[in-house]
């Protein structure tokens, strides 16, 4: 973990890479439960498949931390995300998500007071670098129960996401 900024800056980032962690497991998990031919199965014409969804936070992710804090060129071509409708294997999927996390991983941890309080454009948005965290963090999740709950329509059955840890343990204050 990354020494610069303030406590509260380092508290952020230390929770965003846990967050984008955490969703990774579950992710993994997830696939790790369906056949190669149901990763790319449209439940309708309304709803995306698993690859899908996976190509397009990858395309997300990219367009926000990589482009948008980290300053690479949007190369993003969104609408595309949508429209692929197989030619890729969960494993390569799977493979392209941890590698472009472990890249935002080091942009985080290196992220200044002041690149989390500047603005930037992303998207048509004009977000501050929390925000645009905030962002990521939360559509990286959204996405990710997506997928937990298609695994789970697919196959009936509990992912066992939080397995051996009793979640019934009152606060403490």
């Amino acid at each position: 973990m990354s020494t610069a900024g303030s406590e509260l800056s380092k508290e952020i980032k230390k929770n965003v890479i846990y967050r984008m962690d955490e969703s990774l497991r579950m992710i993994e998990k997830s696939l790790s439960e369906v056949k190669e031919e149901e990763v790319w199965h449209r439940p309708n014409q309304a709803s995306n498949s698993i690859g899908n969804i996976m190509v397009h936070l990858c395309g997300n992710i990219t367009q926000y931390i990589l482009a948008g804090i980290g300053g690479n060129k949007d190369e993003r071509q969104r609408d595309a995300e949508f429209t692929i409708s197989g030619g890729i294997s969960k494993e390569q999927l799977m493979a392209d998500l941890i590698s472009l996390i472990e890249q935002v991983k080091e942009v985080v941890d290196g992220l200044t007071d002041e690149q989390l309080i500047k603005y930037y454009k992303v998207q048509g948005f004009s977000l501050s670098g929390v925000g645009i965290l905030m962002h990521v963090v939360e559509h990286l999740s959204y996405h990710t129960g997506q997928i937990a709950f298609w695994v789970k329509y697919l196959k009936a059955k509990d992912l066992q996401f939080y397995s051996g840890i009793d979640l019934n343990i009152k606060n403490e204050n």
